[in-house]
């Protein structure tokens, strides 16, 4: 059994499919369930923290994805270097958004070009705000969506703080709150949002195991094992809200019919495409 899958195989009888809630999905889905111990949620402490001048960084060193490697994962991210990890769909690479130079490795490693943009990963739903316009939302939608293995497509605004240099010429910014434990512990210890994507060559089929990416474990400064993801490979369902009261689904991904149940629930229609 791999970190994804631990103690998720009882059912909740109470659970109906019928809600559409990724609330009540979580519990049946095969995603990361690790321990959320205090000290990470608050910070780290000295004696946890992992100091990157004493690892090799940028070799591709594997460690399991649990929180015993966390505050490791999250000095990387501040030094500035790329990581490997699991979320509740692909394992994907991830680094400080708000680092121009990782943001630039990333593009490099997938070699993908700088007009394709990137998604943002926050640590919990109530840190959208910082990076994008919601307040056009209704009450609810996002505790409905969120976790789970949706990317919403939101305006960034004025007061955004991401770096302008993060997907320049963009006013609009992915944001993803995976149902995996391990990334949001370590978005919540950066401080920040991390930029992701997925851990592939662009073009290529996507990773659901770290022997999927082998290729490029080099160009990472830690990969992180979550074991074998049960995705299909589909990815995230992306949905553009930048508009109020319509949605336009721009890959249908691997939750779609839940995500439309869940919009249409707060009386969302569907954007016209002219």
């Amino acid at each position: 059994m791999n970190v994804c899958t631990q103690g998720l195989l009882l059912l909740n009888p109470r659970f109906s499919f019928s809600t559409f809630n990724f609330r009540g999905l979580r519990r049946l889905s095969l995603v990361p369930r690790l321990q959320q111990r205090q000290g990470l949620r608050r910070g780290f402490s000295k004696s946890m923290a992992y100091s990157v001048d004493n690892c090799d960084m940028g070799i591709g060193v594997v460690h399991p994805a649990t929180d015993a490697y966390a505050a490791e994962a999250v000095e990387a991210l501040k030094a500035g270097k790329v990581i490997a990890v699991p979320t509740d769909t692909l394992y994907g690479f991830a680094c400080d958004a708000c680092s121009l130079e990782a943001v630039n490795r990333i593009y490099e490693i997938k070699g993908r070009k700088h007009t394709s943009p990137l998604a943002i990963c926050v640590g919990d739903i109530s840190d959208i705000v910082r990076f994008a316009v919601t307040d056009h939302l209704p009450h609810g939608l996002l505790e409905s969506l969120l976790p789970g293995p949706v990317t919403v497509i939101l305006k960034r605004g004025e007061s955004s703080v991401l770096e302008r240099s993060l997907n320049p010429g963009f006013d609009s910014i992915g944001v993803r709150v995976p149902d995996c434990d391990f990334i949001r512990i370590i978005a919540r210890g950066s401080g920040t949002a991390l930029a992701l994507t997925s851990a592939n060559l662009s073009g290529q089929p996507s990773s659901v195991s770290i022997k999927d990416f082998e290729n490029l474990w080099e160009h990472c400064a830690f990969v992180y094992d979550g074991g074998l993801l049960p995705s299909s490979r589909a990815g995230s369902t992306v949905v553009d809200l930048t508009i109020p009261h319509k949605y336009k689904i721009l890959r249908p991904g691997s939750a779609k019919e839940e995500t439309v149940a869940i919009l249409e629930k707060h009386s969302f229609v569907e954007a016209v495409t002219t």
